[in-house]
């Protein structure tokens, strides 16, 4: 993995039907907000107010009007698959190459580093014990660190992105 924390620049806005991709996209670096549950209009406002893509497979989307005039950009998701989903949104025009475990799962902002005195109430013995280096979420101030669960995920996101891993 890049041993990098910094993020990459494009955001999005995932709608409800591929939260799951947001989840993924975001443990791999990507700025990616869930989408408000009220409705298209909301969904589409949001985008367009915060300069976002947004991720969506619903298809009438692409004839609403912020769409068709330029005012919110959108990546239809074709596949049912996350693996495919992840290469779809890989494939953007300009992205960034990803920067994994970057940012917050649950909430999305940018992790931080966090000395382990920082964290030592939040995290159990054997980590404190057992761990030199931790982010925590300025926002929901959940802690990271590079246990089990990260080799998991690693090699899951490296398994889900075979052509596209070499840089993970």
């Amino acid at each position: 993995m890049n041993g990098s924390w910094d993020a990459p620049r494009l955001r999005f806005l995932a709608d409800v039907n591929v939260g799951r991709l947001g989840k993924w996209l975001r443990a791999l670096g990507y700025d990616v907000l869930p989408g408000p549950c009220p409705g298209d209009a909301a969904l589409l406002a949001l985008a367009e107010r915060e300069g976002r893509v947004l991720l969506t497979r619903d298809r009438r989307l692409t004839l609403a009007p912020q769409v068709r005039g330029g005012a919110v950009r959108l990546l239809l998701v074709r596949s049912e698959r996350l693996p495919e989903q992840l290469r779809e949104v890989l494939a953007w025009p300009g992205l960034d190459p990803p920067r994994p475990f970057t940012r917050c799962l649950l909430c999305n902002s940018l992790l931080a580093p966090a000395p382990p005195e920082a964290v030592e109430e939040h995290v159990p013995p054997y980590v404190r014990r057992s761990q030199a280096e931790f982010r925590q979420c300025p926002s929901c101030r959940r802690v990271y660190w590079r246990g089990s669960h990260w080799r998991r995920m690693h090699r899951l996101l490296a398994s889900l992105l075979s052509p596209v891993s070499e840089g993970l």
